[in-house]
């Protein structure tokens, strides 16, 4: 195919030695040449500038998702060996700077989300109703971009229009111009009347993109993370009774997985697909950095036949963790089974240290929700997990209606809060409360979302954070086939009162003039 290919080439070449220079210069123009006042004017290059929002979203996952569950008090980093990922410790042990890579990615990441929706919603005239409902998306995705900086940065740049040359060194702004900002753009998106419902509850397709209730939930959540709740409660209500999302009532433990893409209880996931083809396109380290560490374990029967080898053992469940879900429900809880395993239950599934081997990062817990399958794979690489399919989560149905349970009770309206929680509870196989509370909701919150990127923003807004998250990082275990090793200890760890806002990445501060650090940074 090569051989042809270049003869192709040689073929071409030739045949333009054979012209005269004057048929040389004269080339055809193909395509659109122009820049963005030529482009955005139909509704396939409307399409086009919104397929690559959605590529930015989903190529964001993976620094998005590990550098917030980093930072929450659900897991341990591990991986290979002490430093096998110095920057994600860092995070997860709260030693990181102003100068952290994933910090730094991250913010950047953002504000690429963010040009491209102003791309969209500057550059694409309303002409038709695709036109439209690409622009609402676009107001979407800037929305969810700039809850992200509020929540973790707190003053970062506002960038609500393409900016001019003399504005690219934009100054600090505050918390209640984000906000604002946020409120504004979701109800653009939803006011706009373009954004689709699902057909029903069951409709796998149509939730492929941003639906009205995706857009009503987000401001759902921004009015409750400002404190807004009668205006929260409202919000989500409008989601719960549109019927279009429930939980999923299948085997708990199959939730996270490709079998259950786009299924009713998705409220917003980037996307992935079981396509050969395509495979290397959409390659993803996110699975195989959660996957159990291969080359130190042994698998043997039930596991063989059923987990995806060639993983690396990042993002392993604390004790702490355990210990809530047994607290709530027992050792033998449907739902504690379906999350996360002992190392006892792992044996008797097929899984076994080698022998001389240790876990780094390891307590003698492991991730079950999450576990590499085999049927999760486009192709299972047994070296190299890259090629799974299973969606990448962003939103459930289920945080919907524990942000319902949270903003009623805050609202005055206990019986609605304890209605939406008992509805959790009754899908993890618990028996119904009488009565609810705002420490209810928070461990009923922590069980159900464990390591699905919103514990940390939580536990922040709460003002938990320095109680659930003050020690974090002072000694690091490993799992060895006698017992846990406390090996690993940091002299500097753990939230401090700084940590409630990430900093500012030095880069933007060296560059910009105009910005200033956030408090407590250096």
């Amino acid at each position: 195919m090569k051989k042809s290919y270049i003869s192709l080439l040689i073929i071409a070449s030739l045949g333009l030695g054979m012209t005269s220079c004057e048929d040389r210069l004269d080339i055809a123009k193909h395509g659109n040449m122009g820049g963005q006042e030529t482009f955005y004017k139909t509704d396939e290059e409307a399409d086009q500038a919104l397929t690559s929002l959605y590529v930015s979203f989903r190529s964001n996952y993976y620094n998005w998702f590990f550098l917030k569950n980093l930072l929450s008090d659900d897991v341990w980093c591990g991986g290979g060996s002490r430093g096998d990922n110095a920057e994600m410790e860092k995070l997860n042990e709260y030693t990181f700077g102003t100068d952290h890579s994933m910090v730094q990615t991250e913010y950047t990441n953002l504000y690429g989300i963010i040009y491209k929706a102003n791309l969209i919603i500057d550059q694409v005239s309303p002409n038709t109703d695709n036109m439209k409902r690409d622009i609402a998306e676009a107001y979407f995705f800037r929305a969810w971009a700039n809850f992200e900086l509020v929540t973790l940065w707190g003053t970062a740049p506002v960038v609500d229009h393409l900016l001019q040359p003399n504005e690219y060194r934009p100054g600090n702004s505050n918390q209640e111009i984000l906000w604002t900002n946020v409120e504004n753009d979701l109800k653009k998106a939803i006011n706009a009347g373009v954004l689709p419902s699902k057909k029903d509850v069951n409709d796998r397709e149509t939730g492929i993109r941003i639906t009205e209730e995706t857009a009503e939930a987000y401001l759902g959540k921004t009015y409750l993370f400002e404190g807004k709740y009668s205006e929260a409660a409202q919000m989500f209500e409008k989601v719960i009774q549109s019927g279009k999302y429930a939980l999923y009532t299948g085997e708990y433990d199959q939730l996270l997985h490709a079998i259950n893409n786009n299924c009713c209880e998705n409220i917003l996931e980037a996307q992935l697909r079981n396509d050969s083809e395509q495979a290397w396109n959409q390659m993803t380290m996110l699975y195989l950095m959660q996957g159990w560490r291969t080359d130190k374990l042994l698998y043997s029967g039930q596991a063989s036949a059923e987990i995806a080898t060639g993983t690396y053992g990042f993002m392993n469940p604390r004790k702490s963790l355990y210990d809530a879900f047994v607290v709530e429900e027992g050792k033998d809880g449907y739902r504690l089974n379906s999350t996360l395993r002992t190392y006892d239950q792992m044996k008797a599934y097929g899984i076994s240290i080698m022998p001389g081997a240790y876990l780094y990062g390891n307590e003698g817990y492991f991730m079950w929700k999450t576990r590499p399958l085999k049927a999760d794979c486009i192709m299972d690489a047994p070296y190299f997990q890259a090629l799974q399919y299973s969606d990448m989560r962003v939103m459930r149905y289920a945080e919907v209606l524990l942000m319902a349970a949270e903003a009623n009770l805050q609202a005055g309206n206990q019986s609605k809060a304890l209605d939406y929680v008992n509805q959790i509870r009754k899908r993890a196989k618990l028996t119904p409360l009488s009565t609810v509370n705002l420490l209810t909701i928070k461990n009923e919150k922590r069980l159900e979302l464990c390591m699905e990127s919103v514990r940390y923003q939580d536990l922040v807004r709460w003002g938990d954070a320095k109680e659930a998250l003050g020690k974090q990082g002072e000694q690091i275990p490993s799992l060895t086939a006698n017992g846990i090793q406390w090996n690993y200890k940091n002299d500097t760890y753990g939230y401090q009162e700084r940590n409630k806002l990430l900093p500012i990445p030095l880069k933007e501060t060296e560059l910009n003039p105009n910005i200033s650090q956030n408090e407590g940074w250096k």
